[in-house]
């Protein structure tokens, strides 16, 4: 039957970006190493109570994994895949931007940059996962894991040798332009 001869034809057309066993692997490690690394940073702020976890973690590292792989399936130019990564930033910009809340008197207490920095850095893990570059994503998890498990910690305990941070006094003068 000479259509259904087309239709497998046309199937393995389809799936021509894993034209070997190699590259199938290579894509399989990339994405997997991606989620996992979003996955324990997910982890880590589900574990705080932090509104953004492990799925949109894990999420941001595949998609941004995703973003750059295809363009360097593709044979991409470098100077063509800096643009990539430049709208890729941008794009995870202006969903971390989404977590950042002001509140409180006069909108001047922030919540949220901390959930942000670490959704714009597993972006960049996913992009280092993406790129091939899975030592460089797997040191940058740790790091920011130290960073979020255990700088907490050492602050805590410089407070209990040096003492909390004194809040201004509510009459002191702000650092405010007056009003025009």
């Amino acid at each position: 039957m000479a259509w259904v001869d087309e239709v497998l034809d046309t199937v393995a057309a389809e799936f021509s970006d894993a034209g070997d066993v190699a590259q199938f692997t290579r894509i399989v490690i990339r994405l997997t190493f991606a989620s996992v690394l979003g996955f324990a940073l997910g982890f880590e702020r589900e574990q705080q109570g932090k509104a953004a976890g492990v799925r949109t973690h894990m999420l941001v590292a595949v998609g941004s994994a995703l973003f750059v792989l295809i363009p360097q399936q593709t044979g991409i130019v470098p100077a063509d895949m800096s643009r990539v990564i430049q709208g890729l930033v941008a794009g995870v910009g202006f969903l971390c931007a989404g977590t950042i809340l002001k509140h409180g008197r006069d909108e001047q207490q922030v919540q949220g940059l901390t959930t942000a920095a670490g959704l714009w850095m597993t972006a960049a893990i996913g992009m280092a996962c993406g790129l091939g570059r899975e030592t460089t994503a797997i040191l940058s998890t740790l790091l920011a894991l130290a960073v979020l498990m255990l700088v907490p910690r050492a602050v805590a305990l410089l407070e209990r040798v040096v003492g909390p941070r004194q809040a201004p006094p509510e009459n002191a003068a702000d650092d405010r332009a007056p009003p025009r």
